[in-house]
């Protein structure tokens, strides 16, 4: 029985560990980043050995194509050798190999060679002799291995590659990855179904009641769509930071950068295009007070997805302040002045979600493991309930800033029969007491802005209030 070589990246794994290392070392370093442009100057080999000496990988945290792993253990048990042969540097390759313990033998890019295409061709000719060996590939780089080797194996959803590879004529099996195409998973990184959050921009336009105008409701529009395209530029980065951790969690692996069904490399050239597109357009479009608000809201976003959401308590009051943002941005948008009431209760309910958030991370993490603290952030199991004791005493905090804004002069000013607005109180302390309830039962979604889309209760609570101010303001 012939040697098996198996290549590594996209292959093995579904990633590529030069963009891995890339994205390890820069997320580390993000001050840094011209250090990869230096070394790439000195060649490619050059780069990849300094990445993998400064950033490393923890195999462990691959995504990998475990139908692979599975054949290839299955080929171990029945006495083949199997050969790792990767245009990854040698000793990241090394650790691989180590991790599964299914190889005899690696052969990586060293100090010299970039073992790639017809280097490795060459490499694998020089120790097994023309079609001396079976090859396991997934690139058009592979087709110069395939046509040396004695039997080819396929591991791609590219028809064209498969065509190419079978007009070789050795084509023994063709592996389907079921990876889902790059639109599909660009739309799921992008997040546009979180938009919905941005809707806070109009909380201001509604409040004012300045929905009859139709070019406030038209600049309104606008900064939503703007604040869209940012958000979904941080989602882009965010996961781009949050990769390894989110490997580790029970929802967010499956995430487009995290499962290995989308490249590393298009996320760090999308989100910067996506970002610029939405400061362009408030920038031709919308107030500069606007644009001064959605950097801030940027850099805040810069700040926690690459520190402050590591550290207990700075992340939850950095995510209430994210909220609170869009509310100041819709302002600024239509330049109406802020609300002190808006703002205080914006600033109070955002945190009880925060807390909701994380709250519901840590149960997950605490019932997976109760010795370790919550990945990637500044928690411990022991601290749930001091988690719920805030997050329930800053949504309570919410409905007193409501109660006393009943009895305010802009109140007065604003709707006929304030004192109807008092039947949101009860109706506010249910829904906060209730999401707290399903909280500690465990049923809520991590992420309670999208709980509360999907739960009808939550939109009849919505629907209550908009008649009560409603009833305020025509009675």
């Amino acid at each position: 029985m012939k040697p098996l070589v198996v290549d590594l990246d996209g292959t093995l794994i579904k990633t590529d560990l030069l963009m891995e290392t890339a994205n390890r070392f820069v997320t580390r370093n993000p001050f840094r980043i011209y250090k990869i442009l230096q070394w790439l100057a000195r060649g490619k080999v050059h780069l990849k050995l300094e990445l993998a000496e400064r950033a490393g990988v923890i195999p462990a945290s691959l995504p990998y194509h475990e139908f692979v792993v599975d054949w290839l253990k299955e080929q171990k048990s029945q006495g083949r050798t199997l050969i790792l042969a990767t245009a990854s540097c040698q000793a990241l390759a090394d650790e691989v190999a180590g991790y599964l313990g299914v190889f005899d033998s690696v052969m990586g890019t060293d100090g010299d060679t970039n073992l790639k295409s017809h280097a490795k061709r060459d490499r694998l000719v020089e120790r097994f002799g023309h079609k001396g060996f079976d090859y396991v590939g997934n690139d058009y780089a592979d087709l110069s291995v395939w046509e040396s080797s004695d039997r080819a194996y396929v591991v791609s959803n590219d028809s064209g590659l498969v065509k190419k590879a079978r007009n070789i004529g050795n084509v023994e099996h063709v592996f389907e990855t079921g990876k889902p195409g790059f639109v599909g998973s660009m739309l799921k990184a992008l997040r546009p179904h979180q938009w919905v959050k941005n809707f806070l921009v109009f909380i201001p336009l509604i409040m004012a009641q300045r929905y009859g105008d139709v070019g406030s409701v038209f600049q309104a529009v606008f900064a939503f769509l703007v604040f869209g395209m940012t958000a979904s530029s941080v989602y882009l980065l965010n996961d781009l930071v949050d990769v390894e951790d989110d490997r580790h969690h029970a929802r967010k692996r499956k995430r487009p950068f995290a499962a290995g069904n989308l490249s590393l490399l298009h996320g760090w050239l999308a989100w910067p295009i996506v970002l610029l597109a939405a400061f362009g357009v408030s920038l031709a479009i919308l107030p500069i007070k606007f644009v001064g608000v959605l950097a801030v809201y940027f850099g805040l976003t810069l700040a926690y997805s690459f520190r402050l959401k590591r550290a207990a308590m700075v992340d939850v009051i950095t995510l209430a302040a994210l909220y609170t943002l869009r509310i100041i941005a819709g302002a600024a948008a239509i330049s109406v002045p802020l609300s002190f009431w808006l703002l205080a209760f914006s600033m109070f309910i955002f945190l009880s979600l925060a807390f909701i958030k994380r709250y519901s991370e840590l149960r997950v993490a605490a019932e997976r493991d109760k010795q370790k603290s919550l990945r990637g952030r500044g928690y411990s199991p022991d601290d749930l309930e001091a988690i719920s004791t805030m997050g329930i005493g800053a949504g309570y905090m919410s409905v007193l800033v409501l109660a006393l804004y009943v009895n305010s002069d802009t109140t007065a000013a604003l709707y006929r029969n304030p004192h109807l607005i008092w039947l949101a109180c009860p109706v506010l302390l249910y829904w906060i007491s209730r999401a707290w309830l399903i909280t500690h039962r465990g049923e809520m979604h991590d992420d309670p802005i999208v709980f509360a889309l999907k739960d009808p209760m939550s939109w009849a609570m919505v629907l209550t209030l908009v008649v009560i101010f409603g009833l305020a303001k025509i009675t």
